[in-house]
C-alpha cells in the first residue's frame, strides 16, 4: 500500500495530478478523419481564466502506447487567489474538487493537502532561460503519510504544438521533483515532468509525468489536450 501511496504522490500533478472523468472504452473505433488543424487565435483566448472553463485530454501510457482513458476539467470557481476545479475520477466516489492558485499550483485534492503547493504551475513573466526551485509538504489524507517534496522547473524551449484541439504556441517547461516518506525516509520516489503551457488558453497542452520509485520505473504517461471551451 505504501508502494501505491508513493506512485500516487509521483502522479499527483500530472493532474493528476490527472483529473480523470471518463475511461476510453474498450475496442473503440478508430476516430473519422478530421479537416486540416488550424493555428489558434486571439479570439480563442481563455486568460483570465472564468467558470466554465473547460479542457479535455487523451490521457496514454507512454510505455504500452494503450491509451487509457480520457480526462476533463472544468472550472467551478475563481477568486483572486485560487482556482477550483470540478471533475469526475475512478480513484474516488462523485465529483471531486481540487483546488489550485492562479498559477496552477495545486493546493488541495480529494486526497492530498499539499503545503504550501505541489510546485507543478507555472511562474509568469515565461522566457525560454526561466528557472525556479519550489518544495513542498503533502499529506495523503487518507491515511495520514506525509512526503517531503523538493523539486526545480525550467523554462527549456519555445514550440509549436499541434493536438487534437488546435495548433497552439507554448513553452516547453521541465520539471524535477523529489520525495521521500517523512516517516520512512527510505521510500523514494523520483519525478520527471514535461509541460507545454500555451499562455492563450493558459493551460498545458501536452504533459508527459515518467515516475520512479526506489529507482525504478512506475510509470510513464503522457496526457494531450483534445478539447477546450469557455462556457
Amino acid at each position: 500500500m505504501l508502494y501505491r501511496i508513493t506512485v500516487a504522490m509521483a502522479l499527483l500533478l500530472a493532474s493528476q495530478w490527472a483529473v480523470l472523468a471518463q475511461t476510453a472504452p474498450a475496442g473503440a473505433a478508430p476516430p473519422a478523419a478530421q479537416a486540416p488543424i488550424q493555428p489558434q487565435s486571439e479570439e480563442d483566448s481563455m486568460d483570465p481564466p472564468m467558470v466554465g472553463d473547460h479542457w479535455t485530454y487523451d490521457v496514454r501510457d507512454e510505455i504500452t502506447g494503450e491509451l487509457k482513458y480520457s480526462s476533463t476539467t472544468l472550472i467551478s470557481d475563481v477568486t483572486p487567489t485560487e482556482i477550483a476545479i470540478r471533475a469526475q475520477s475512478p480513484s474516488f466516489a462523485g465529483v471531486g474538487v481540487f483546488i489550485y492558485d492562479r498559477s496552477w499550483n495545486a493546493k488541495t485534492t480529494p486526497d492530498w493537502k499539499l503545503s504550501p503547493n505541489d510546485g507543478t504551475g507555472v511562474k509568469l513573466p515565461l522566457n525560454v532561460g526561466s528557472a525556479w526551485k519550489f518544495q513542498n509538504d503533502a499529506l495523503y489524507s487518507p491515511r495520514g503519510t506525509t512526503f517531503k517534496n523538493v523539486g526545480s522547473s525550467k523554462v527549456v524551449a519555445q514550440e509549436s504544438v499541434t493536438t487534437g484541439a488546435g495548433t497552439f504556441d507554448t513553452f516547453k517547461i521541465e520539471t524535477s521533483i523529489n520525495g521521500r516518506n517523512a516517516n520512512d525516509p527510505t521510500k523514494k520516489f523520483e519525478s520527471v515532468i514535461t509541460t507545454w503551457y500555451a499562455p492563450l488558453i493558459d493551460h498545458w497542452v501536452r504533459r508527459i509525468s515518467k515516475s520512479s520509485f526506489n529507482g525504478h520505473v512506475d510509470q510513464d504517461v503522457a496526457m494531450e489536450l483534445v478539447d477546450y471551451g469557455r462556457r
